[in-house]
């Protein structure tokens, strides 16, 4: 019976998100076409099939979970919130078809963003006996930040067609000259957030985190000498950049050198790199219980 609960827990994660995207044509779509109706014909047509191949090509993403997926369906599923609410919005007479639009765009939201969900698309990505577990975003980046450049990638990649398709073509093109280059620097930036990782190879584990090392921090497995939860007077080099959530400690059997991610670099400009010694460091995983059952189960040393 748990070997049974087990395979159904694992089909959800691994399915769940591309069930719910499959009904979208019946349960958003026709709240869609409500909206679109009083459109001009040109506007309705472009729009239509705007909206179906971004609903193909995401399913499609949905049915191959690698990490570049799991950036695509949480950028297009949070903007599918944003159409049907718009939808209801501009309709005069918002009625039960909208609601259940918002619903089940909602609940393909969430989904997308469990953990769960991060889980099963990084490891998607792995190769061979590797476990890749992604790591949770940095404070800092979590209220703001994240969202505005959702907001640009959005807005930039929508704009531009929508003018252009209502014929205000000066206008039009401009979005699609400014909009598409945010386009491509902001997913950039959120793919970044996406191949942040704990990888669990037969060597031992590796830190894949550009964002707080500039090379894979390898710990093999004569250095590790213990993965643990962090307590609170712990010493360990902080590489988690304040994200919320439990902290792991990987403390090791000898100092390694580790090269830091210069604050400058991440804006932009190429300082040097200075490499230090660390004998521990600290990390949040987005599921830390999954971490430990994982290295449990390589016979690593785990409490």
């Amino acid at each position: 019976m748990t070997s049974a609960n087990t395979q159904v827990r694992a089909l959800a994660r691994r399915w769940a998100f591309a069930v719910i995207w499959v009904t979208l044509p019946f349960t958003a779509g026709p709240a869609l076409a409500d909206t679109l109706d009083p459109r001009s014909a040109a506007f309705r047509t472009a729009t239509s099939i705007a909206l179906w191949v971004v609903w193909a090509v995401t399913l499609g993403a949905a049915l191959v979970p690698r990490t570049v997926s799991l950036t695509a369906i949480r950028v297009v599923a949070p903007a599918s919130i944003a159409a049907v609410i718009w939808g209801a919005a501009v309709t005069p007479s918002a009625g039960p078809a909208d609601l259940v639009a918002i619903v089940v765009t909602a609940v393909a939201t969430a989904v997308a963003f469990l953990p769960s969900t991060g889980d099963e698309y990084v490891n998607g990505s792995s190769y061979g006996d590797e476990r890749r577990l992604p790591l949770r975003a940095p404070a800092a980046l979590l209220l703001g930040p994240i969202e505005l450049t959702w907001l640009a990638v959005v807005v930039g990649a929508v704009a531009g067609p929508l003018l252009l398709a209502a014929q205000v073509w000066i206008a039009g093109a401009v979005a699609l000259l400014v909009g598409w280059p945010l386009v491509w620097w902001g997913s950039r930036s959120l793919h970044t957030l996406a191949r942040r990782w704990l990888v669990f190879t037969p060597a031992g584990v590796v830190l894949h985190d550009q964002l707080v090392v500039v090379e894979a921090m390898l710990v093999v497995r004569r250095q590790l000498a213990s993965i643990a939860p962090a307590l609170t007077d712990t010493t360990a080099r902080d590489l988690t950049l304040g994200a919320p959530g439990l902290a792991l400690e990987i403390d090791l059997t000898e100092p390694l050198a580790i090269s830091p991610t210069p604050a400058r670099r991440l804006r932009g400009e190429q300082p040097g790199v200075v490499s230090t010694d660390v004998d521990a460091v600290l990390i949040v995983p987005t599921r830390p219980g999954v971490v430990l059952t994982e290295a449990a189960r390589r016979r690593l040393p785990v409490g």
